[in-house]
């Protein structure tokens, strides 16, 4: 197109310089391609198909990592088999901008994904992005990835996803490996093995565990949903938003960039709380403490924790803890002392009721009501012009 704008319009070629391979062992370019369609057995639908494509940058070996979506996990599981491929770990990778990897493209200071920034740093390689819509960043995995639509995808059938992986790695080390590279002018398997193998940093012996990045919010029962399961948070943070990584065996909460909050992983449909996190007058509720109902009866009087044990006494005791908070609401409402007072009765009659507690209270008070005298109204009001008595007595005697 240069050529021809030159030639018709007379504007000048563009130049380009081309840019030396670097040092054998050290950058690694990737790149996601769009091959076509296949069956997926798990949703029973024809889904597009992504090869995330790996080249390197000195003997332009190339490694092919198939999937349905361009994911980060999909993106990890990639490269995870990418150092099993090649055997090693090469110290740079220049990915395009793909959202997984690059959250906000710029061309001196991206921001990265903070998921994937971890993975690198386990695994000791440096992430350098291309420069948005700038493929000659990454020239050699461009075109790569059109080899791979036509030499290796164009014209096959695969069953499944699990056979095209299997055909793709060996597409790898013997058709795109062997063959002559055009540039180059030897083959890459070959090269590679020679001068970027033997420096390439140790693979990795364990399978990556992808973390979960996620932002939840704390509930008003003080907990958070992550994956399907709850967690506690201390309470002073519910209808607030909060940061969460998950790993296989942990689950972190941070708030305002700091770790408030600490959990073992569960799996999906659990529930994990911590009796610190709820309030400490629900704390026994929700989490069916017996003896914290009946410590808090005894609190109100000797014959009142008595008559709490008699209720909880029995089995599954936690069916009754209604029971016992219904009787420590007639506390705060009559007092503990006409409280312990029918507790006493009713244990000596051997009543398990709190109903009839509550009715020997009110019929007491009752009594007490009827019996007392009543006391002299304390709300009369003096008017402001009111006059004395004795302006009203006559002044003198009238006779006839």
């Amino acid at each position: 197109m240069n050529r021809y704008l030159a030639a018709e319009f007379g504007s000048p070629e563009r130049s380009t310089v081309p840019v030396v391979d670097g040092e054998p062992g050290v950058e690694l370019q990737v790149d996601f391609g769009e091959l076509g369609r296949m069956f997926d057995e798990e949703t029973g639908k024809r889904r597009r198909v992504w090869a995330l494509v790996f080249t390197a940058g000195v003997s332009r070996h190339t490694f092919v990592w198939l999937s349905f979506n361009q994911n980060l996990a999909t993106v990890i599981d990639g490269c995870e088999a990418a150092w099993q491929f090649f055997g090693g770990v090469f110290r740079v990778l220049v990915p395009d901008n793909m959202a997984t990897v690059v959250t906000k493209a710029d061309a001196l200071d991206p921001v990265l994904n903070v998921a994937f920034v971890e993975y690198a740093q386990s695994r000791g390689f440096l992430i350098d992005p291309a420069r948005v819509r700038s493929p000659q960043d990454k020239g050699r995995v461009e075109r790569a990835v059109q080899f791979v639509q036509t030499s290796f995808w164009a014209g096959e059938d695969f069953g499944c996803l699990a056979e095209a992986q299997t055909a793709a790695e060996l597409w790898c080390r013997s058709r795109a490996g062997l063959r002559t590279h055009g540039t180059t002018q030897a083959q890459p398997a070959v090269t590679f093995a020679e001068v970027e193998a033997p420096v390439l940093l140790p693979a990795p012996t364990e399978r990556y565990d992808v973390p979960l990045y996620k932002t939840a919010k704390v509930h008003r029962d003080h907990h958070i949903q992550v994956a399907k399961s709850l967690y506690s948070v201390p309470g002073d943070l519910i209808g607030t938003s909060v940061d969460v990584r998950a790993d296989k065996a942990l689950v972190k909460i941070f708030s305002g960039g700091q770790l408030v909050k600490v959990h073992p992983r569960q799996k999906a449909g659990a529930r994990i709380t911590d009796p610190a996190d709820l309030p400490s007058e629900l704390t026994g509720y929700a989490m069916r403490n017996i003896d914290d109902q009946i410590r808090r009866a005894y609190a109100h009087g000797q014959h009142v924790g008595v008559f709490a044990e008699v209720i909880l006494d029995g089995p599954l005791p936690w069916t009754r803890m209604r029971h016992v908070y219904k009787l420590l609401r007639t506390c705060d409402r009559y007092g503990p002392d006409r409280v312990n007072t029918a507790c006493e009765r009713a244990v000596d009659a051997g009543a398990t009721s709190v109903v009839t507690v509550v009715g020997m209270v009110e019929r007491a008070l009752e009594a007490d009501q009827a019996t007392a005298e009543p006391a002299p109204p304390d709300n009369v009001i003096i008017g402001r012009f009111a006059r004395d008595a004795s302006h009203f007595a006559a002044g003198r005697k009238v006779t006839r």
